[in-house]
Order: structure tokens, then sequence, then C-alpha cells
């Protein structure tokens, strides 16, 4: 770190740079989301549930949804607008959020038609429905293929396109909610762009595609050997297209000259789950499994994005660590921290969990289930969570489905957080 911090300072000191390098920190969990304001302000979804809003660096919380939150837009006056794994749709006024709606799964993306009356929501319901801003309207369901819906994006006439989970990517005319098949890509669409009649999708495959958007002919291709594409974002005035994958790579072409422009890995381990552009395209904003948010400066991304790369990782070395510790950070550590201090992590602190009941620590908002519980959290009763794992050993609670199936495995993660959070 004492390396990159030198690096970054004896780049970003040089007065030929105007950009900067920032980090966004104060989230309990990976980033999920992105958007930026037309005045630069940065909103960011996250794992913690919560919706953070950043102007100069410091952070506003929205704390709404009860479950991660997985897409977030901007209303035409720069509202705020989020959807999360809780399947609701908020809007966020003078802080507070109102719900839009709410679909029968969760939330995969969202996106404000050009007259600013409708979000859209897509859902891994497989469903697709346009949700009036203003009161007074009704919603508009629009019909599907079926499968789940991981993307929508309007064009800026008022064309809503939409990518399935199948692969299909769907248009819908601003006048005529009939679906009408654009591209048919065999692997499931993650993400959809669009900018001045082109449009871009990247795919489960690791396939990146520019199109033209009333036609579907590919205009240019760039797939790599790196799978899925998880994040697109456009600076269209600068021509900048941004890909992030899920090996933690963020390429960026010049749409312009459809040509690879820049293409460095940003983590050791990826993913890289949401991208956003600064309004003058010149910082890129990316979110992954850290809690933090990272603006690159994309001007220097060529000169030292692979020095700054090579020092920064989101996750340490697994390797490195002992099967305990190996076992807690890739099953437990995204929601739960390990000391008594404050943290927005999605799930209670772990401190002091031995000896104590189940649905205790203050301040934290259990389910139902685990607010009535009788379960004392020991050597026994962890073992029983990761051999039957949550939804079957405690049905109903809010902990994501998690199995370590090697019974030496739980021993040792047992026993890692045993030291870890009792010293013993």
């Amino acid at each position: 770190m004492r390396a990159l911090a030198a690096l970054m300072l004896m780049v970003l000191s040089s007065a030929a740079h105007a950009q900067e390098f920032v980090t966004l920190k104060g989230h309990g969990g990976p980033i999920m989301a992105l958007a930026v304001g037309a005045d630069g302000t940065v909103v960011s979804g996250s794992f913690d549930n919560a919706v953070g809003h950043w102007r100069d660096g410091v952070p506003t919380w929205h704390d709404g949804h009860a479950a991660a939150v997985t897409a977030v837009t901007l209303g035409p006056e720069g509202g705020i607008i989020s959807g999360a794994d809780d399947f609701a749709v908020l809007v966020w006024e003078n802080g507070s959020p109102r719900e839009l709606g709410r679909h029968a799964g969760k939330i995969a993306s969202l996106d404000v038609s050009p007259d600013g009356r409708y979000v859209a929501a897509g859902s891994w319901d497989g469903s697709v429905t346009l949700w009036p801003l203003e009161d007074g309207r009704d919603p508009v369901p629009l019909p599907t293929a079926g499968a789940a819906v991981n993307a929508v994006a309007f064009d800026r006439n008022g064309a809503l396109f939409v990518g399935t989970a199948a692969g299909d990517l769907l248009r819908y005319s601003a006048d005529d909610r009939r679906p009408r098949p654009v591209v048919k890509h065999g692997f499931g669409i993650n993400r959809i762009v669009l900018s001045d009649g082109w449009l871009a999708y990247g795919a489960v495959d690791g396939g990146t595609r520019i199109i033209n958007a009333e036609t579907g002919a590919q205009i240019a291709d760039f797939t790599l050997d790196r799978r899925p594409i998880l994040s697109l974002a456009v600076a269209g005035d600068e021509g900048l297209l941004a890909v992030g994958d899920g090996e933690g790579y963020i390429m960026v072409i010049d749409t312009d000259k459809m040509r690879i422009a820049r293409d460095f890995r940003a983590t050791r381990q990826g993913p890289v789950w949401a991208l956003a552009f600064s309004p003058e395209g010149g910082t890129i904003y990316a979110g992954g499994l850290d809690d933090v948010v990272y603006g690159w400066p994309v001007d220097l991304l060529g000169e030292v994005g692979d020095q700054i790369s090579g020092n920064r990782s989101f996750l340490r070395d697994a390797a490195t660590m002992p099967n305990g510790e190996r076992q807690f950070m890739r099953k437990c550590s995204i929601c739960h921290s390990l000391d008594a201090r404050p943290s927005r992590r999605a799930g209670p602190t772990l401190h002091g969990v031995f000896g104590r009941r189940a649905g205790t620590v203050a301040g934290y908002q259990y389910s139902d289930t685990l607010d009535v519980s009788d379960i004392i959290w020991n050597e026994n009763t962890i073992d029983a969570l990761f051999d039957e794992g949550p939804d079957h050993y405690i049905p109903g609670s809010k902990m994501p489905m998690q199995v370590i199936a090697a019974p030496r495995d739980r021993a040792d993660m047992i026993a890692f957080l045993k030291q870890a959070t009792t010293g013993e």
C-alpha cells in the first residue's frame, strides 16, 4: 500500500493531470450499483442494503431497503431511484423512501424514460414494469419472453430495450408496447447502454458487442476471453464505452474509432459489478467486492493503470490464509464483521457470537424468525448452520444460502471464528 500511495502521489501531483484518483469509503459491503448526476454527485447501491449519495466525497445514507441494493438511477431532476433484492423499487424524496412498486423477484436494472414520467424496472421474476414517477398514473406491465430480465435501457426517443438471461435483446417502441426481437445472443445478456444510434451489450460468455439499435446489425465486436461482462458505462460526448467483467478488468473503448483505447486490471480478483462516468467523462467510477467506490482518472489509465492495479486487490490472496480464515472470508465476510465497532454490513457483527442467543445484537433489524429464535450460538449450532444451510436450519431468516460441506472445513472455520471473536 505504501508503494501505491507513493505512486499515486507522484502521478497526481503533476500539474498536467487535472483529474484525481478518488476513493469513496463508508459502505459496509460490496458495491452493486452506481450512477452519477449532472452535478457530479455519485449514487451507490451496496450489499449492505443502503444507498449512498456522495457530495464532495461525503455520503448521505438512505436506508429503506431490506436487502442488497442492486440498481440505482437518477430521475429528471436528480432524484434517486433504487431497486433491490427485496423486490422493491423506491424513489427517494427529501431523504425518505416512497415505494413505487414491487416485483416477485430481484430488481436487476432501472432506467428513467426520456420524458421523466416513468422508470422501467427489470426483474429476475421475468417481468418489466413501467412505474409512474408521479401520482395519478397506473403502472404499465410489459409482455416479456419469460426469462429473467437483467437489463433495461431507454433510447432518446423513448423506445425501451430489454436484455434477458436467455440471451434475448428485445425492443419496445414508445407507441407499441409489444416486444420486437433485435438480437438472439445465445448467452444471457447482462447489461445494455445506448448512445447516438448504437447500442452496446455485455453478456455472460464475455461478449461485448456494439450494434445498430434499430436493425440489430453488428457494428463492432470487442469480445475477449474474460467473462462474464457485468457492467457497462458510456460517456457519450467523449465517445467512451467502459466494460467491467467478472475477472476484475475494465476495458475502455473509443467508439469514435471503434478500438480498445485502454484495458487494465482494476482488481486482482473480480468482479467489477458497477461502472459510471463523471459528467465530463474524465473519471470512471467502479465498484466490486470491496466496500469502497473507486474513481479512476481515465487519462491516467494507460500510464499507471497496471502498476496501480498490481498493488490493489479487493481480496487478500486466499493462498496466504489459514483454512479457517479462508472459509470465513468466502462464506461470511461480505455480510459480517468480527469486531464490536459500528458497521454498515448487511448482517450483524459476530463479535461475542459464542454463547449469544440468535437475534439479539442491539440495533440490527432481524427477520421475524430470528427475533423469536431460541438458538444459542456455539460450536454445535454454528456447525449445524453450515452443514444444513441457513434455509434449512433457520427457515425464513435473511441469511443467504451458504453450505460448508466438509466437516474439516467447518471445524477450521469455527476455530478461526472463536479465536477472532473471543481471543481464545
